[in-house]
């Protein structure tokens, strides 16, 4: 094969992610996961895995900078706000009309000067190769995020040749993000309508075999094992749904296997032998597609992936006769619960009834309702509220009916497929996969799915013939503790379904995703230059009171902004406002960056105080404070804010600079409340490792005896100043043990991802009682 399908191994010349360059494309080689605002998710993810040295196809991004040109020379943009202004996405005919802005930028004419550098980059991509294929996909700022998938939302094409027709779809990846299924989506999501949209340029691979693989497995959430789904030929029937690919369960730690079935493949895509395009081919094939060899190759790659990330991963693979390549990751949305258990006897009752169907588990829970078969969507309006739709496969096009059903099942389909994880964002039973649904299932017949056996039962299941399993909607409450377990969050959408789950409040309120999404990728001081002060403000209210009323009356921690100047550099406007920094990691950023830009830090206490007069229980967080004087001075800027009216508002200090040990009396007697221990920053201070820095990755641990060290330090300090203190990194999430290593310190509070609320309940708890059982045992 060309030498031109090899990753570019990690070399000192890369510049730092995050850091702008002039044009409107990158190589994946200089982005990162700092780039989203610039690159979208998907974009940022292949540059990461790039830079780490991962098997990925070379490529590059045509950044939402092309976009915003191309739409800004036209005058096109104003166009599509006015159309989408005030629509309402639940009326059919109103949300239609507001995708006629996709016609409007798909004949948009790409400038001269941004349609040169992309066809430079794809010259430099192909090289003297001119009739390679490539994949362009778009690659939105909000897509492949932890919260949301947009699974299948946007458009790819695969196999393109050609200056002709890449430009053609840069500019139907750039309408895509504007169909009524996305704007369906995103308003669903409580996200805003307009996006900015990337596309992503990639080296095809004429792939004899392909298909998705999990870290964790999404069905039972069991993180112990790597799920893997296969079928010959390109990937999209795997990804779409539309063929039932081999499935192979291996355990995470042996690289062996637990469980394979295989499938009956009902066709084939391939790539045509020279040039672009593709062909489909019926088959019956039933043998089985990757070896052991493969199926080991695949799974440690998998694992490097999501330890690069440091969370599950949901990836995509291509293999041809040159090797493993990878071509996507995403985080897996879906972990909110932990595995489901259930004992053979606690079946009895279920395993007497007829079972009608049977498939694979894609989304766990039990539903009952009346099944409702649809050929196609066309018949849509005939599905009720929480009937079961029943279907050959979904698409996009299905998701406002699949918010109706109580249960999907499908004929087609593996874990990756379009209806496997929208039903698992959606919280609802899914069985995929069944072969004959359509032809058993009829409508009006009352049926049980269970989404965890993947199986369809004749009429309703009892709760006692199925009591360890529930609906995925409604969470088991873990043992209760002293020890108070908070949540990180970032996400608006998140909070209703996290607030009913059992969580003590939020323990990091994170301003970064937030500002992206209200400010829609714009540096904020660039909205501040040109008047938009109050828009800022409304904008990041909005969300902040969706979240604090949520959890109320239980605490709500917000964390002032902490972009680092990279980050910041990222959005738009950002170079005219951004200092270049060659570590930024420790340079103008937080409590100090406070003190120095008042008016910004000013914008986010009137909006933290405007929201704080809707729900009291949120309270402020400053982040990466060095010293003692900055920190008054950013109280002071407090006290003088509107925010010195709002009683009851707690001063919380990040722990993150080594400083903090020896200065936490200091920060008591100015009036802070309490401290928050972030690890990440901590581990890396102290050890002098930049976490951002794959290099160094072996050197960074959280659990390094000095670390361990300076939490002990931090923790017995708090306690003796008055202080409350919590955590909020990432150890506690990642490292079970770490749980136990708290609470005997005595920590007041440990604050997790959502992934992990459940697990950290109940690795505090059996901390807690063995604390207990040692002390009675000690008592005379």
């Amino acid at each position: 094969m060309p030498t031109l399908l090899e990753a570019p191994p990690p070399s000192p010349e890369l510049p730092p992610t995050g850091e702008r360059a002039a044009g409107v494309t990158r190589r994946f080689d200089r982005i990162g996961r700092t780039d989203v605002a610039l690159v979208g998710g998907k974009g940022a993810n292949l540059g990461e895995m790039t830079r780490a040295g991962l098997p990925v196809p070379p490529g590059f991004v045509v950044t939402v900078d092309a976009f915003a040109k191309a739409m800004d020379a036209t005058g096109v943009l104003a166009k599509v706000r006015e159309q989408l202004k005030n629509v309402d996405v639940d009326d059919p005919k109103a949300l239609q009309t507001a995708a006629a802005a996709q016609q409007a930028v798909r004949a948009v004419a790409v400038p001269n000067d941004v349609r040169g550098e992309i066809l430079a980059a794809y010259t430099e991509l192909i090289g003297p190769f001119g009739d390679i294929p490539v994949a362009v996909r778009s690659s939105a700022t909000v897509e492949d995020a932890p919260s949301a998938s947009f699974a299948g939302m946007f458009e790819s094409y695969l196999m393109v040749t050609g200056e002709s027709e890449l430009i053609e779809r840069v500019r139907d990846c750039w309408a895509s993000a504007f169909s009524a299924r996305v704007l369906f989506y995103r308003a669903k999501q409580s996200l805003p309508l307009e996006m900015a949209v990337a596309v992503v340029v990639q080296r095809m691979i004429r792939s004899d075999k392909s298909g998705v693989m999990f870290t964790a497995n999404p069905a039972t959430h069991d993180t112990s094992c790597i799920v893997i789904e296969a079928s010959r030929g390109l990937g999209e029937p795997v990804v779409q749904g539309q063929v039932t690919p081999d499935r192979y369960v291996l355990d995470k730690k042996a690289l062996t296997v637990r469980e394979m079935r295989v499938s009956t493949k009902s066709y084939v895509v391939s790539p045509n032998a020279e040039g672009g395009g593709f062909r489909r081919e019926q088959t019956s094939d039933t043998a089985r597609v990757l070896t052991d060899a493969e199926l080991v190759a695949l799974a440690e790659l998998a694992i490097k992936v999501e330890s690069l990330f440091g969370a599950p991963q949901d990836l995509e693979f291509a293999i041809d006769a040159s090797g493993i390549y990878l071509t996507q990751t995403r985080p897996i949305t879906t972990l909110t619960h932990p595995p489901e258990t259930s004992q053979p006897a606690q079946r009895a009752g279920a395993a007497s009834r007829q079972t009608l169907v049977r498939g694979l588990g894609a989304s766990p829970g039990v539903a009952t309702g009346a099944a409702r078969v649809l050929a196609d969507i066309s018949a849509g309006a005939q599905l009720l509220k929480n009937e079961v739709l029943v279907a050959h496969m979904t698409s996009p096009d299905w998701v406002p009916l699949m918010r109706r059903a109580s249960a999907i099942v499908t004929e087609t389909g593996g874990m990756t497929s379009h209806a496997a994880i929208v039903s698992r964002e959606l919280g609802v039973p899914c069985v995929v996969g069944t072969s004959d649904a359509t032809r058993v299932l009829r409508d009006g017949m009352l049926v049980t799915v269970d989404g965890s056996s993947g199986r369809v039962f004749e009429g309703a299941v009892s709760k006692a013939e199925h009591p360890a399993r529930i609906v995925a909607s409604t969470p088991t409450r873990a043992p209760t503790t002293a020890t108070r377990l908070y949540v990180n969050l970032g996400d608006p959408s998140q909070a209703e379904s996290v607030a009913a789950r059992d969580v003590d409040g939020v323990g990091l309120l994170r301003a970064e995703f937030m500002l992206l999404e209200a400010l829609g990728g714009v540096h904020p001081k660039q909205l501040l230059a040109e008047g938009k002060r109050d828009e800022i403000v409304r904008k990041l209210v909005e969300p902040l009171t969706q979240i604090a009323r949520a959890f109320h009356p239980r605490p709500v921690i917000y964390r002032a902004m902490d972009f680092r100047t990279n980050e910041f550099r990222s959005l738009r406007g950002g170079e005219t406002h951004e200092p270049l920094e060659a570590n930024p990691m420790i340079g103008y950023r937080g409590c100090y960056r406070y003190i120095q830009d008042r008016e910004l830090f000013g914008v986010e206490l009137l909006a933290l105080y405007e929201a704080r007069a809707a729900s009291d229980n949120l309270h402020l967080m400053i982040p990466f404070v060095r010293t003692d004087w900055e920190l008054k001075q950013c109280l002071d800027l407090v006290n003088r804010s509107p925010l010195r009216r709002s009683r009851g508002m707690q001063r919380w200090i990040m722990a993150e600079v080594p400083s903090v040990i020896w200065r936490l009396e200091d920060y008591a007697k100015l009036g802070v409340n309490a401290v928050s221990i972030g690890s990440n920053d901590l581990t890396q201070l102290i050890l002098g490792v930049d976490r951002d820095n794959e290099r160094l990755a072996a050197l960074y641990d959280e659990r390094d005896p000095a670390v361990l060290d300076a939490i002990r330090e931090i923790i017995a300090r708090s306690h003796q100043a008055g202080l409350t203190v919590s955590i909020c990194g990432q150890a506690p999430s990642v490292h079970p043990e770490y749980a136990e290593f708290l609470v005997r310190r005595g920590i007041d509070s440990i604050s997790v991802v959502p992934d992990a609320i459940e697990r950290t309940r109940v690795n505090v708890a059996r901390a807690e009682q063995r604390l207990l059982v040692e002390s009675a045992r000690r008592s005379p």
